[in-house]
């Protein structure tokens, strides 16, 4: 069942940054090529931003028992955290790990105990 904050759309789109077609799974919402999206949501699934802006993937961080890319609006500068889909390049999500995260409140609150991001070495073994 989807809480009432999500709502869920299974939408195909064109990656604005690489052009990459995307199939959509009614959760996905970023290029599993090179993880940009596009500033649609300010609650998860609901396509209520006015903005529309590129979400430019700026860090991955671990939270819970997984992983998740930080994302920043190249047009607002809102930050939104997307977690790490089986379909997401691998390489691609394993270097943004060790980039300075935007650290709003929002995305503090919401990392794992601790907040620790994990060298690559564990980070890829852990991921897949």
């Amino acid at each position: 069942m989807e809480s009432a904050r999500f709502s869920r759309h299974r939408e195909d789109f064109s990656c604005l940054h690489c052009g990459a077609t995307v199939r959509g799974t009614g959760y996905t919402n970023h290029c599993p090529r090179c993880l940009w999206s596009r500033h649609v949501d300010v609650t998860p699934g609901g396509r209520d931003a006015d903005c529309g802006g590129a979400m430019e993937p700026v860090g991955a961080l671990s939270e819970g028992d997984g992983f998740v890319v930080v994302q920043r609006c190249v047009t607002c500068g809102h930050t939104w955290r997307n977690r790490v889909a089986a379909a997401d390049d691998r390489d691609a999500v394993l270097a943004l790990f060790g980039r300075p995260v935007p650290d709003p409140a929002p995305l503090r609150s919401a990392r794992s105990p601790g907040g620790t991001r994990h060298p690559r070495t564990s980070t890829r073994s852990a991921m897949w």
